[in-house]
C-alpha cells in the first residue's frame, strides 16, 4: 500500500520485505495477502482473510463501496490505485467526511493517528479508521490504515482495506492475534451510546414478572436486544422485555443488559441497576378443596387439592378431628375409624414448590363422622280420601336402629303447611286442587338422619253446591243453575240440564252459571241437573220442577 501523499518518495508495503534485517522474522509471519480469488484465505498470524479482490469480494458478499470503479482518482491527495490511505480517504469522504485532508502534513498512514490524536482512542466503532503506527503490531515503517466494517466484540473486528502493491480484501482481526490496531480514529464513524440506563420495574420475587425499559440512547438506534442477568451472569432464554424469576435465581440480584443497534453504527451496550436479591414467591389459592364421600364409620373421604397459582409441585393434606391434627396422614384420603365417630372433621391443604414459600390453606369444615344410617324396614304411608274436610293420616314406618326421634311436616304442593306437624291433617279449602302429603324425618345422635317425602295424593277435591232456580213464562220453561265449590272460583266445566224429556249440555260461564229457555207444552215438568265434573270438583246431581203455563 502507498503510505505517503504525492511528493513523498519512500513507500512501504503491508507484509513486504523492505524492512531492516532485524524485522525479517516479523515480515515472514506477515506474508502478503493471497492472490485474487473467492475462496476463503487461510489465516495469517491470528488474522483471517475473508475475500481478496474487488470483484471476488463483491461476489462473495463483501462490498468495496464502489472504490474499485474509481480507484484511479486521488482522495485527500493520496496516491491512487491499490493504496490503503487512498481507499480509507475515499470511505471517509463517502461517509460524509471532509473532501480534503483534515490535517496539514505528511500523508503516510503512520502519521494519521498523530495528526488526529484528538479523535483517536482504543474503542473500535463501525466506520472508524483502524490505524497502525510505524512498526506497530506487524505494520511497516509507514504504518497502515483500514476501514472498520464490523465490531464483533471488544476483542474482534472485521476490516476492509487496500494495499500498495497488493489488492483489496476483507479480514477479521482478534485482539490476541498480535495484529490489533494501534488505535481507532473517529472521523465520521457512528455509534449508539447510552444516555440513561434501562430501568427494571416490578418486585424481585419468584413467579412475579419484571419489566424493563430500553433506556435512553444517542445515535437514534433502530433496534434493541435484551439479556437478563442473575448476579451478572446471563440467564438462558431470558431475552424479552420482561422476565419472571424462577427458583434457579432465588437469592440473586437481577439486572438487564440492553444492546441498542443501528445499521452502519456501532451498537451500544448498557446494564440496568441490579434489583434486590430475588425473594421466595407466594402461592395464590384460586379454589377451595372439594371433599367427597359420606361421613360414616368405615367409609373413606377424599379431598382435592383445590386450585393454586402457580400449580404446586408438591401438595400435602392435614386432617383434623375436633380441631386436633390427625397424625401420620398427609394424603388426600381419610379412613373414618371408630375413634372419629362423633367428631367434626376438617382439612387444610399445603402447597409446596422450589422457590416458593410453603402456603397452608384455611381449614375447611367437612362435617361430623356418624356411626351409621337410619333405615326403614317397613315404609310409612299417607291414608285417607283427598277431599275437602277429610282427614289424612300418616302410617309410621318401622325404623332401625330403634330409639329414633320421628317428626312430620305436612306439605301442600311441596310447601310446608304452617303448624301441620302431627300424624293427621284435616283438608281445608286452601288445599283444594293441590296435592297434599307429609315429610317424615327420623334422627338419632351420631347417625345420619332419615328423610322421606311420602307419595303425594291426587289433587284435593271439593263437592259441588247447586243453586237451582226455575220459572215459566208464556209457554216456556226457564232454568238457571249455578255451581259452587269451596276453594274453587269459579267452578269450571259443563252441566247437563233436563226439563221433562228435553235435555241440553251447557258450559258454565265465568260465574259458574248455566241458563236455558225452552218452549214446552203446558203442565208440570221435572227438572234434573247433572254437573259433569272437573279435576277438583266431582260429578254431582240436583233436581227440581217447573210448571209451564
Amino acid at each position: 500500500m502507498r503510505l505517503r501523499g504525492p511528493g513523498h518518495r519512500s513507500v512501504a508495503r503491508w507484509g513486504t520485505g523492505v524492512l531492516a534485517s532485524a524485522l525479517v522474522a516479523t515480515f515472514v509471519v506477515l506474508a502478503g495477502p493471497p492472490a485474487e480469488h473467492t475462496a476463503r484465505v487461510a489465516p495469517s498470524a491470528g488474522t483471517t482473510y475473508l475475500c481478496a479482490g474487488y470483484a471476488p469480494c463483491i461476489k462473495a458478499g463483501y462490498s468495496d463501496s464502489g472504490y474499485g470503479a474509481v480507484n484511479g482518482k486521488m482522495y485527500w491527495n493520496m496516491y491512487s490505485g491499490h493504496n490503503c490511505t487512498n481507499y480509507v480517504a475515499y470511505r471517509m469522504i463517502k461517509a460524509g467526511g471532509p473532501a480534503t485532508r483534515p490535517w496539514s502534513g505528511g500523508g503516510n498512514a503512520s502519521e494519521w493517528g498523530k495528526f488526529l490524536s484528538s479523535m483517536t482512542d482504543q474503542v473500535p466503532n463501525v466506520g472508524a479508521v483502524a490505524w497502525w503506527g510505524r512498526y506497530s503490531n506487524g505494520s511497516g515503517s509507514a504504518g497502515h490504515v483500514a476501514y472498520v466494517e464490523r465490531v464483533v466484540s471488544a476483542t474482534e473486528i472485521i476490516i476492509s482495506e487496500d494495499s500498495w502493491g497488493g489488492t483489496f480484501h476483507w479480514r477479521s482481526i482478534t485482539k490476541s492475534s498480535g495484529r490489533w490496531p494501534t488505535g481507532f480514529i473517529h472521523i465520521v464513524d457512528k455509534k449508539v451510546g447510552a444516555t440513561a440506563r434501562p430501568v427494571v420495574s416490578g418486585t424481585p420475587k419468584v413467579g412475579v414478572a419484571l419489566k424493563t425499559t430500553a433506556g435512553s440512547w444517542s445515535g437514534s438506534p433502530t433496534g434493541y436486544a435484551y439479556q437478563w442477568l442473575a448476579d451478572g451472569a446471563a440467564i438462558s432464554g431470558a431475552t424479552a422485555t420482561s422476565y419472571t424469576p424462577t427458583a434457579a435465581v432465588l437469592g440473586k440480584k437481577i439486572s438487564v443488559r440492553v444492546t441498542a443497534s443501528k445499521k452502519g453504527a456501532t451498537s451500544g451496550v448498557q446494564d440496568s441497576v441490579a434489583t434486590a436479591a430475588v425473594a421466595e414467591g407466594a402461592f395464590a389459592q384460586r379454589a377451595a378443596p372439594v371433599v367427597t364421600g359420606t361421613l360414616l364409620l368405615d367409609n373413606v373421604v377424599t379431598a382435592t387439592a383445590g386450585a393454586w397459582a402457580p400449580s404446586p409441585s408438591t401438595t400435602v393434606w392435614r386432617w383434623f378431628a375436633n380441631g386436633v391434627r390427625i397424625p401420620d396422614n398427609t394424603t388426600p384420603r381419610l379412613p373414618l375409624t371408630a375413634a372419629l365417630v362423633g367428631k367434626r372433621i376438617s382439612v387444610k391443604v399445603v402447597a409446596k414448590q422450589a422457590g416458593y414459600a410453603n402456603m397452608v390453606s384455611p381449614g375447611y369444615d367437612v362435617g361430623q363422622v356418624l356411626a351409621g344410617v337410619i333405615q326403614p324396614t317397613t315404609p310409612a304411608a299417607v291414608t285417607g280420601r283427598p277431599a275437602l274436610g277429610q282427614v289424612l293420616t300418616v302410617t309410621p314406618a318401622t325404623l332401625t336402629p330403634t330409639g329414633t326421634t320421628v317428626g312430620y311436616q305436612w306439605v301442600r304442593d311441596g310447601v310446608p303447611i304452617p303448624g301441620a306437624t302431627g300424624t293427621t291433617y284435616r283438608l281445608t279449602a286452601a288445599d283444594v286442587g293441590r296435592r297434599v302429603t307429609a315429610e317424615m324425618t327420623a334422627t338419632r345422635p351420631q347417625y345420619l338422619p332419615f328423610h322421606v317425602m311420602l307419595p303425594a295424593s291426587t289433587p284435593v277435591t271439593s263437592p259441588a253446591i247447586f243453586r237451582l232456580k226455575t220459572r215459566s213464562e208464556r209457554g216456556r220453561a226457564i232454568v238457571r243453575v249455578r255451581v259452587l265449590a269451596a276453594g274453587v272460583s269459579p267452578v269450571p266445566g259443563q252441566v247437563l240440564i233436563k226439563v221433562g224429556r228435553w235435555s241440553q249440555t251447557v258450559k258454565l260461564d265465568a260465574k259458574g252459571v248455566a241458563r236455558v229457555v225452552v218452549a214446552l207444552p203446558k203442565g208440570a215438568k221435572a227438572v234434573r241437573v247433572r254437573y259433569l265434573g272437573s279435576t277438583v270438583v266431582p260429578v254431582a246431581r240436583t233436581t227440581g220442577s217447573v210448571t209451564v203455563r
